[in-house]
C-alpha cells in the first residue's frame, strides 16, 4: 500500500498537486499519531546529553505538530489549487527512497514512519523550506538557519551516504565552516556585496 502511494506521489507535477496528495494521505492521520512520534523519538535519544535532548525534543516535536497543522490548514483553504510551480526533480527519486524505507515488515512502525516522509517532503518538495526545522540543533552546536531568506543546514552535505537521510532531497545550503563565508543578518547592500567579494576572493579563487 505504501509503495503504491510513494508511485502516485511521484507522478505528482506540481507543487501544488502534491500538497493537496500529500495532504489526503496524511489526514488518515491523527494528532494521537504526532504524540506517539514524538514519544517514539524520545526514546530514541534518551541516552543523549539531557540539554541537548531537551532542545531537540522542543525543536522536533513543535515541527512535526507545527507542519501537520499547515497541511490540514493549506488543504482546508484551498492554498494547493493557486501553486503552481513545477515539483522539484528530485520528486521521483525522494518518494521511491521512502517506499524503500517504510518497507520493513512492521505495519504500525512503517505507518509512522511513512508519516515522518510526508511531513518532511511537504516542506521540502511542496514549500520549499528544509525538512529539519530552523532552530534545530546539531552536535557541536550549530543550527539549521534562515538568513536572508536563505536557508543553511550544517550536514546538509555531509550525510549523503545515509540511505534514508533527508539530505539530498533539501532546499538547504551547507553552512559554510569558515566564518567570513556566511552571509550578514540583515544586513545593507554594502554588506551584501562585502560577502559576495569574500566569497569571491577568498574562497572560490584561493588556490
Amino acid at each position: 500500500m505504501i509503495r503504491s502511494d510513494c508511485r502516485h506521489l511521484g507522478m505528482m507535477k506540481t507543487r501544488g498537486d502534491l500538497g493537496r496528495a500529500i495532504a489526503g494521505f496524511v489526514l488518515r492521520y491523527s494528532p494521537r499519531d504526532i504524540v506517539q512520534m514524538k514519544l517514539n523519538f524520545s526514546r530514541k535519544i534518551r541516552d543523549i546529553n539531557p540539554g541537548y535532548q531537551k532542545e531537540l525534543e522542543e525543536a522536533i516535536t513543535g515541527h512535526l505538530q507545527g507542519t501537520y497543522q499547515d497541511v490540514r490548514l493549506m488543504n482546508q483553504q484551498g492554498t494547493f489549487s493557486s501553486m503552481h510551480t513545477s515539483t522539484p526533480e528530485s520528486s521521483p527519486a525522494y518518494w521511491e527512497m521512502v517506499a524503500n524505507q517504510c518497507s520493513t515488515g512492521d505495519e504500525i512502525e512503517d505507518r509512522l514512519r511513512f508519516l515522518k516522509f510526508l511531513l518532511a517532503g511537504f516542506c521540502m518538495l511542496v514549500k520549499n523550506t528544509p525538512g529539519h526545522p530552523v532552530g534545530m540543533p546539531f552536535p557541536g552546536g550549530d543550527r539549521v538557519e534562515k538568513i536572508d531568506g536563505v536557508y543553511y543546514c550544517p550536514v546538509r552535505t555531509k550525510a549523503n551516504d545515509v540511505d534514508a537521510a533527508l539530505c539530498p532531497f533539501c532546499p538547504a545550503l551547507q553552512t559554510p565552516e569558515t566564518g567570513y563565508l556566511k552571509p550578514p543578518r540583515n544586513a545593507s547592500e554594502h554588506r551584501k556585496q562585502e560577502y559576495l567579494r569574500n566569497c569571491f576572493d577568498l574562497h572560490h579563487f584561493n588556490g
